[in-house]
Order: structure tokens, then C-alpha cells, then sequence
């Protein structure tokens, strides 16, 4: 039977969701980013699962909800992914979901492992990449930021692999900026 994991990076709650510094205080946003981490954990903890983080407090954190860590020894989603990826890799992970730790509503997502191939599911609006879904011996170059959803979309063409993408699901809601802040309260 092939083994499954999950990889969440995850910063630090203190500097989380800087760009709704506008609506939220610094205690809000890091409350705020702690919560939505933790209903992607709880969807998640049907496969093993592995927060990568460069923050003690976060680690701890993580270690207290039962999951394990991986250390990034560097910022930046890139390199915590593309760390995690090779760290399950060698624990003998033969397929993993990447995923945003601010989804609002992630209940299924270990379901996504069942595709075969690889499997992206873009933000709403079509221009981030909330997950990434593939084989862990894929030499996968993660490029996350502005619009990486075209750029992993085209790296993902480079494999001779099925490739599933995932549009209008729930998994595709993030809370990014202020208008995503305000749904996502309108839908609890």
C-alpha cells in the first residue's frame, strides 16, 4: 500500500497574515492564522502530516496538536516546500499533498491523494496554488507567489504524468486579504 502525507509550512503566527494588518490587529491575525492552520490539520490527520516551520513557537504548537515537524532552516514557502518534500521522501512518503495552512474549508482534502499523477488545486481566482499533489520522487521546482498557479501548471507539464487540476472547489478559498476576511466570516 503506498504511504500518503500531508506537508503544511507554516510561519510564524506573530508575522501571519500581514495584509490584513488593515482589519485585524497583530493578536487577531495570529489567532486567525492559528485557527485555519488547525482545521487543515484536523482534516488532514487521516495520513501522516508534517508542519515545516522556522519558528519555535509554531513547532511547539504543532507538537502539542500530535503532528510532526520539520524544520526549515530558511524563510520562504519555496524552500520549506521543496525541504519537506525531500525530507518524506527519504522517511519512504511515496505521494503528498502540499498545502496553505489558511483554507477555509479543507474537509476532504486527503482525498486529492487518490488522483494519480499530479494534482493542483489553484486559489479562487485562478492565480495562487493552494495545493500541490504528486509522487515524492518528482524533482518538483516550486515557485509560489504572484500567480504561481500558471508557473506550476507549466512545471508540472514537464513530468510524464497525469495531471489533475482541481478548479471551483471549496479548496480553492483562502482567507488572503480583506474581502476574503469578510466572506469568510458571512460563511460561518
Amino acid at each position: 500500500m503506498e504511504q500518503h502525507g500531508v506537508l503544511i509550512p507554516i510561519k510564524a503566527f506573530d508575522n501571519a497574515k500581514a495584509r490584513l494588518a488593515s482589519v485585524l490587529n497583530s493578536t487577531e491575525r495570529a489567532d486567525l492564522a492559528r485557527s485555519l492552520a488547525e482545521g487543515v490539520i484536523a482534516a488532514c490527520m487521516d495520513v501522516q502530516v508534517w508542519v515545516i516551520c522556522e519558528d519555535n513557537n509554531v513547532e511547539d504548537w504543532a507538537l502539542g496538536l500530535g503532528v510532526q515537524v520539520i524544520r526549515n532552516p530558511e524563510d520562504g514557502l519555496n524552500k520549506a516546500a521543496h525541504i519537506g518534500l525531500a525530507t518524506v521522501a527519504g522517511l519512504g512518503i511515496e505521494k503528498v499533498l502540499i498545502t496553505h495552512s489558511d483554507l477555509i474549508n479543507p474537509a476532504g482534502i486527503t482525498s486529492l491523494l487518490e488522483k494519480p499523477g499530479i494534482v493542483l488545486v489553484p486559489d479562487r481566482h485562478l492565480t495562487g496554488t493552494n495545493v500541490i499533489g504528486l509522487p515524492t520522487y518528482v524533482d518538483f521546482s516550486f515557485s509560489y507567489g504572484q500567480n504561481s498557479f500558471s508557473r506550476h501548471v507549466k512545471e508540472s507539464e514537464k513530468f510524464n504524468l497525469p495531471l489533475t487540476i482541481v478548479k471551483d472547489s471549496v479548496l480553492g478559498f483562502d482567507v488572503d486579504n480583506p474581502d476574503d476576511l469578510n466572506e469568510y466570516r458571512l460563511s460561518k
